[in-house]
């Protein structure tokens, strides 16, 4: 389990995200909405270490990782894939997974972690990697550089990347962003294979709402850094705060809102500009 407790991170005056618990289970997808500048990239970086938190805690399966750099949240079990793809430009696509797989296996004390280790010692982690081309449909292009493949064939990598770390928790940011209209349904197919798994958190932040309604268990909703809806996509996506907060429907009123612990819905805050 993933747990945001009170989690907040402040520029100066400026409270980017602000105070913001949520817990997500295993076997849940959890997509995180909200205007340009609600803070989901921010939050997302909280949770995944690239940015240090103001306040609040971050935790994982019980243990406090708050203060944990990324790299060691990674070992942990975060896996984070970034609207910008995060690739080695220069290596193949295979060494880029085969290199995810290594450092997996470092983490969990299986080898160190050296890039110029000879690979024909271990034909499990390439037999690995090609399984993982495979599902991606990139193994066409596995002695392709990364840096030659196309934007949408450079996101499936970054899936691949992703599945070869095996995380516990799943972190896809704008994962169609992008990609052409037949690029899309390849990414969105490995999306739905892992929320087949019922042993892994999915947190997915999209803009698409007809990708958000099929592929999300629940949905969150963030406006100015707050958390300002929880609950499942259609009692989310129907409320007021969140056609006044996101799809830019009149609500003069907040109503009540579906959030899972039966807590009192939160009223929409008052505009601080975003982050």
């Amino acid at each position: 389990m993933l747990e945001t407790r009170d989690l907040t991170i402040r520029f100066g005056g400026h409270v980017a995200v602000d105070h913001v618990s949520c817990r997500f289970v295993p076997g849940t997808l959890t997509a995180i909405v909200g205007p340009n500048g609600a803070g989901k990239t921010t939050y997302f970086n909280l949770i995944s270490g690239q940015l240090p938190a103001s306040e609040g805690t971050v935790t994982l399966d019980g243990q406090d990782i708050t203060t944990l750099p990324a790299a060691q949240r990674t070992h942990r079990g975060l896996g984070r894939a970034f609207q910008l793809t995060q690739l080695f430009p220069n290596l193949t696509v295979h060494e880029n997974v085969r290199l995810a797989i290594q450092a997996r296996e470092a983490g969990r004390g299986q080898g160190a972690l050296d890039m110029w280790r000879v690979w024909l010692d271990r034909k499990d982690w390439i037999a690995e990697a090609t399984r993982i081309l495979e599902q991606v449909r990139l193994a066409d292009k596995a002695q392709a550089h990364a840096s030659a493949l196309p934007h949408g064939d450079q996101r499936k990598l970054e899936v691949a990347l992703l599945m070869a770390l095996d995380p516990k928790v799943y972190m896809f940011d704008e994962p169609t962003a992008g990609m052409s209209v037949d690029e899309v349904p390849v990414v969105l197919d490995l999306i739905r294979a892992l929320k087949a798994r019922r042993d892994i958190v999915i947190l997915l932040v999209e803009h698409k709402m007809d990708v958000v309604r099929e592929l999300s268990d629940r949905i969150i909703v963030l406006h100015n850094g707050q958390l300002v809806a929880d609950g499942e996509p259609a009692a989310v996506i129907a409320s007021p705060v969140v056609q006044q907060a996101y799809l830019g429907g009149a609500a003069p009123e907040v109503g009540p809102t579906a959030v899972p612990d039966g807590t009192s819905p939160r009223p929409l805050p008052a505009e601080r500009g975003g982050s």
